[in-house]
């Protein structure tokens, strides 16, 4: 069974940082972009950041460049969100997604298999 499972949620203080985990069981990520996304009470699902299957490409939503990085390590099967100077507005339910494409997509409709997500609550 393909599987995606993000973990590393939690509830944190303004300016914390949390690392999440996006685990694959039943496929290896090697050949896979995968994304970041996340959603936040009333409000549409957002990308957030995108890794290519090499790592060699990534990119971040504006709302989130030069606090948040994107990593894989193929080896754990594993890709990392590390988030760094949290704010409120992060706060939302995070999911990763896992694309065929070699190159990170542009449309939310091209990734394959979704995670079920994990929440992320920045408040003091």
């Amino acid at each position: 069974q393909l599987q995606l499972v993000e973990s590393g949620g939690g509830l944190v203080q303004p300016g914390g940082s949390l690392r999440l985990s996006c685990a694959a069981s039943g496929f290896t990520l090697d050949y896979y972009a995968i994304g970041w996304f996340r959603q936040a009470p009333g409000k549409e699902r957002e990308g957030v950041s995108c890794i290519s299957t090499s790592g060699g490409s990534t990119n971040y939503a504006d709302s989130v460049k030069g606090r948040f990085t994107i990593s894989r390590d193929n080896a754990q099967n594993t890709v990392y969100l590390q988030m760094n100077s949290l704010k409120p507005e992060d706060t939302a339910v995070y999911y990763c997604a896992a694309s065929k494409r070699s190159s990170c997509p542009r449309l939310m409709t091209d990734y394959d298999y979704w995670g079920q997500g994990t929440q992320v609550t920045v408040s003091s």
